[in-house]
């Protein structure tokens, strides 16, 4: 995606789980409806909320966690221009709002938070 603030892209890893109610949809989905999302300027916090959001609507899931990995150019090639910094979001609806129930997913992503 593009940040708001700076117009500046910001790019990385995406980690999407989400424990099904009745729909289950097919992994290519998944993929689909972040790179819709993430096409028009915006934060990385709003991204995966809107991710999380969206998931957790449309398939009526019991839980959603989405956690974003991703280094942007603002602050690489600004400022400090901190090559090596990236930044780690995690938005959580349902089950996974339990910091047990998120640590464990985060744990198995290998995420940073």
């Amino acid at each position: 995606s593009m940040c708001e603030h700076h117009l500046l892209p910001f790019r990385g890893r995406a980690h999407v789980a989400y424990l099904p109610g009745e729909e289950v949809v097919g992994l290519g989905a998944l993929p689909r409806v972040i790179d819709i999302l993430s096409s028009r300027p915006q934060v990385q916090e709003r991204l995966g909320e809107q991710v999380a959001d969206t998931v957790a609507s449309a398939l009526d899931a019991r839980g959603v966690l989405v956690v974003l990995d991703a280094v942007h150019e603002c602050v690489t090639m600004r400022g400090g221009r901190q090559l090596d910094a990236s930044t780690v979001t995690i938005a959580a609806r349902g089950v996974y709002t339990d910091p047990v129930a998120r640590a464990e997913l985060v744990a198995l992503i290998g995420a940073r938070a």
